[in-house]
């Protein structure tokens, strides 16, 4: 039997909304569904899920992640989808989304339920309920990034083109100090933007460049950094509580 042809549980959509909505748009506003049955964050008395583009592409990894922006920009401009900012931080633009039920409702009373019928699956064929996903691909936030989603290569890569250094990505040490920030909430931006502050400060003091480094820059004082205002500030070793 082919590996190509499927014995296990599939995505699926309901063809009418298809052909009414988009192919693409269908499949993405059922996962979004899937989710949000079991979300549980509720903020203006709606559940609500989040991901970032490249979050969402891990999740369909046969489109782009431009093709996945244009299906959700489509899904918004039609009105089947809504987005908010919920994010503690400012700085972390990652969208919520939540569906238009009550548009889709209005949808589906406009939709002949017989141009689904015409050629029947046959009972080896998975089926579902109406609105019901029976296995979808899990679900990514950043509550549960994992080590496919965070971009250690992308930072540690900037890191090494600012200043002329050779860190590895992989290192375990390294990945852990990344980690820990992107679980509170830090993005790439974030990361970009402390490793582009501490650089023009410190990369051509030659007490101080020693300290451009993962454990430093990514480290308690990360957010810290972040922060800080125009001009140089002024530290003093013990302030980083680091080894040589």
């Amino acid at each position: 039997m082919s590996k190509l042809l499927i014995n296990d549980n599939p995505l699926m959509v309901i063809p009418s909304l298809a052909v009414r909505i988009g192919m693409n748009e269908a499949v993405v506003l059922q996962q979004i569904h899937y989710w949000l049955q079991l979300s549980s964050h509720e903020k203006e008395g709606k559940k609500w899920v989040y991901n970032s583009y490249k979050e969402w592409q891990a999740q369909f990894p046969f489109w782009s992640e431009s093709t996945i922006k244009r299906v959700i920009n489509s899904l918004e401009k039609q009105g089947y989808l809504l987005s908010a900012n919920f994010n503690q931080s400012k700085m972390d633009k990652t969208k919520w989304y939540t569906i238009n039920y009550e548009m889709l409702g209005e949808t589906e009373s406009q939709i002949d339920p017989s141009t689904d019928q015409n050629e029947p699956l046959s009972e080896s064929t998975c089926s579902i309920d109406e609105g019901e996903l029976t296995k979808a691909i899990p679900e990514i936030t950043t509550e549960t990034s994992s080590e496919k989603i965070i971009p250690y290569a992308d930072i540690i890569d900037y890191l090494n083109q600012k200043i002329n250094a050779s860190y590895k990505s992989t290192t375990k040490k390294t990945k852990e100090y990344i980690e820990a920030r992107w679980k509170e909430g830090f993005r790439i931006n974030d990361f970009k933007k402390v490793i582009d502050q501490k650089s023009d400060e410190w990369l051509f003091d030659p007490h101080w460049c020693k300290y451009l480094r993962p454990e430093t820059l990514f480290g308690p004082k990360f957010e810290s950094y972040l922060n800080q205002k125009g001009g140089k500030q002024k530290w003093r070793e013990e302030d980083f509580d680091l080894h040589d």
